[in-house]
């Protein structure tokens, strides 16, 4: 498990929420194509091949994250946002559909969360997004989560 930067952040709504992330210079997030609701003018939005984790993965790695990617029904491709001013910047992020937003310190469950498909909205570099199997076939089918999780 690599380092991810810390950020800071504002969740905002009640039941259609969206979170405004500050970045420092150089910091940078990574989310689901689609999910920026507005940015600072000095913030890069570019994208990236992959889940943006900073771990030197190779071709071979690369494309196997990205078949991980499909079989969740995420797209294989990510956006980064990165702050190029020297002051903090701000962007922020919404989920397609009414929800709540639940940030989550991944030290504080083990390194590790597992949740249901289209759960992921952002997070700071350095975050691996990967995928796990339902291993109870009666949970996997009568479940309503399906065998794949993200």
């Amino acid at each position: 498990m690599g380092v991810a930067h810390e950020v800071d952040y504002k969740i905002y709504g009640d039941d259609i929420q969206f979170v405004e992330i500050g970045l420092d210079y150089g910091e940078t997030i990574i989310a689901e194509p689609g999910a920026m609701m507005y940015m600072d003018s000095s913030i890069e939005m570019d994208t990236m091949f992959g889940d943006g984790s900073e771990k030197s993965k190779g071709l071979k790695g690369m494309l196997a994250t990205a078949g991980k990617r499909i079989l969740t029904g995420e797209n294989i491709f990510t956006a980064t946002f990165t702050n190029k001013s020297i002051d903090k910047k701000f962007v922020a992020f919404a989920a397609p559909y009414p929800g709540k937003i639940i940030p989550v310190n991944l030290p504080d469950y083990g390194g590790q969360l597992i949740c249901q498909r289209d759960a992921y909205l952002c997070s700071a570099k350095g975050i691996e997004i990967s995928i796990a199997f339902q291993k109870k076939i009666g949970v996997g089918l009568f479940g309503g989560e399906g065998f794949i999780m993200q």
